[in-house]
């Protein structure tokens, strides 16, 4: 995908949150009949403007954010024209407490909702891939991985329980929960005995350097040297190699894991390598000479073992839902991490830049990234918006709890300054987490 296509992803993606979320303000600021004076999805300069009935739709150029404007409401335009006149019924100002309430949180309802339903659409769609695994549940550790440096991890170690809760081999490992316990330990059965093995308080930050994959990202796969599948006129197909196929050996060296299987192919060079594997009880051998592959990876055309499972239209709305409230814990609890010092501030928070990147990369990678990161970025501005913080929705709740329990709205003044005040802070804060942004990169 070239650069343009790249920026149109990422555009798009801004957009499509940015819409969701103030569509919820929207639509329930209309169902209690407030006058919704402008819709804008994006920032000046203005590409589209126009009005219909009471209200000015508005497509900004500047992809950063968005605002729906109620009638006699202190927001971010910060107009106070209404000052000194009787609320009108169709003032933001002159509805009861408990509906102001749920118009500020029906943009946070919203981003859940989006993100519900892009997980929930990619299990019914995709379905899910439950992969093959080694007999006993054994693993195999990437050397240098976050497994291996903090916990301490061999490869045939097996697996009994990560954060208290008991591993089931075969897992995918995408939920984060189990990363979650504090303090977080793996326990594991080595050779016999069985071991504690305790992490360090910062393990989101040490799984975030790291960048590993498999199990949690920790640097941890299950899944034996089968073939899963064979490419047709690839050199794993003209050696011989079957579907179920198990590997045993590569240039003398057995092999038990496809990890262990992909390295040795990868660092060959493409000289042939002896081959060594087994069918039905008998052995075969041969040398295969693997090919590069226009993305510079080593290959032989072989997939790896497991098995896709299918999800009807509730299987898939129940698990979307579960990986939706996974994902919400994941970041709440990622987010007082860094707020209390656990995590370093610097390396668990992204900027516009970070975001930009991981969504121009996901969207390279195909649909299903890319609506992946879409819903995480969904849960992400619904947690982040409903935070107590001047000129953020949280901010607003914050006035609207006070109202409720002392029977009066703060000052018009104090709701101006306090705005002004929070939109210099989120300002400041973007600035920060740019720089650290480019930070990080260079």
């Amino acid at each position: 995908m070239d650069i343009f296509w790249t920026i149109l992803a990422v555009v798009g993606a801004i957009m499509i949150l940015v819409f969701v979320h103030e569509m919820g303000h929207f639509l329930a600021a209309k169902w209690f009949g407030m006058r919704i004076d402008t819709f804008s999805v994006g920032f000046p300069p203005n590409i589209v403007n126009k009005k219909f009935g009471e209200t000015e739709y508005v497509l900004g150029a500047t992809p950063l954010g968005g605002y729906v404007k109620i009638a006699g409401m202190v927001d971010e335009s910060l107009d106070d024209g209404f000052a000194g006149t009787e609320p009108e019924p169709w003032e933001f100002r002159s509805k009861p407490v408990w509906q102001r309430a749920i118009v500020m949180c029906a943009g946070v309802a919203f981003n859940v909702l989006l993100a519900a339903a892009a997980f929930s659409s990619l299990k019914f769609i995709y379905g899910s891939m439950r992969p093959l695994v080694h007999e006993d549940g054994s693993v195999f550790v990437e050397e240098g991985s976050v497994a291996a440096t903090t916990f301490g991890l061999k490869t045939g170690d097996r697996i009994l329980s990560i954060g208290g809760e008991v591993f089931e081999p075969g897992e995918t490992g995408s939920s984060p929960i189990p990363l979650l316990a504090d303090p977080l330990t793996i326990e594991v059965d080595r050779s016999g005995e069985r071991l504690s093995l305790e992490g360090p308080d910062d393990i989101l930050t040490r799984v975030q350097e790291g960048g590993g994959g498999g199990l949690l990202g920790l640097g941890v796969y299950n899944q034996p040297s089968v073939v899963g599948d064979v490419a047709p006129g690839r050199p794993a197909a003209e050696a011989g190699l079957q579907l179920g196929d198990r590997i045993v050996s590569i240039a003398g060296q057995e092999v038990l894991f496809w990890e262990e299987l992909t390295s040795l192919i990868q660092t060959s060079g493409g000289r042939p390598l002896p081959f060594v594997w087994e069918r039905e009880g008998t052995t075969y051998r041969a040398d295969i000479e693997a090919n590069e592959d226009d993305d510079g990876v080593w290959r032989i055309g072989i997939g790896l073992p497991g098995e896709r499972q299918s999800y009807s239209l509730a299987e898939a709305i129940a698990a979307g839902t579960q990986e939706t409230w996974d994902n919400t814990r994941a970041i709440v609890v990622n987010l007082k991490r860094i707020v209390t010092g656990q995590e370093d501030v610097r390396k668990s928070l992204g900027g516009p830049v970070m975001v930009a990147r991981i969504t121009g990369q996901a969207a390279q990678a195909g649909g299903r990234p890319f609506w992946t990161i879409v819903a995480l970025l969904s849960l992400t501005l619904a947690i982040v918006n409903i935070l107590p913080i001047p000129a953020l929705d949280g901010g607003h709740l914050v006035f609207l709890i006070y109202e409720g329990i002392a029977r009066r709205e703060p000052s018009l003044k104090v709701r101006m300054v306090t705005q002004q005040a929070g939109m210099l802070l989120l300002l400041m804060l973007m600035v920060l987490l740019i720089l650290n942004d480019f930070a990080q990169i260079f």
